[in-house]
């Protein structure tokens, strides 16, 4: 049999709130430099991307703030929960990265943290920050088009909303 083989993707974590925060102009995927304790606690699913960000250091994408909890069963080797860790891209990503960044008012943001195949992968933002004016006008056309779906939906199946 001739099965497409479709790449294994499981989440661990996610930053919802980024989406509200930000409006994402582009994703990239990154992987990550990780100790072995690091591993065993992000297959547990205990990882927090709610106060992560990444940043330029030394011609490098560093990710801050990524929380990973110890892994309960680690001995002295274990590692810190919110250490610096390394995002691994290619050269030429990092340079339209870091030349987007540069140009000012966007920020790298982290959304995501999923193994493909085995391997801890980063779903990395090129973000700009909203103004809460912003958050509520989207919020806003969120509910409108949730609101034209559903009548449309009413209208395709034959029921009409009566008053």
């Amino acid at each position: 049999m001739n099965a497409s083989k479709q790449p294994e993707r499981r989440l661990i974590a996610a930053n919802k709130k980024a989406r509200h925060d930000y409006t994402i102009l582009k994703t990239y995927e990154a992987g990550i430099v990780l100790a072995g304790t690091e591993v065993k606690s992000l297959r547990d699913g205990r990882a927090s991307l709610v106060d992560a960000f990444a940043q330029e250091r030394d011609g490098e994408i560093m990710l801050y703030g990524l929380h990973i909890a110890e892994y309960g069963y680690g001995t002295w080797t274990n590692h810190q929960p919110r250490r610096t860790r390394k995002l691994l891209l290619h050269r030429v990503e990092i340079e339209r990265i870091l030349a987007k960044v540069r140009e000012g008012g966007i920020t790298l943001v982290p959304l995501s943290m999923y193994f493909e195949n085995g391997w801890a992968k980063v779903e990395l933002a090129l973000a700009r920050g909203r103004r809460s004016y912003d958050k509520r006008q989207a919020l806003a056309e969120r509910d409108a088009n949730r609101e034209i779906a559903r009548e449309f939906s009413r209208h395709l199946k034959g029921r009409t909303k009566r008053a």
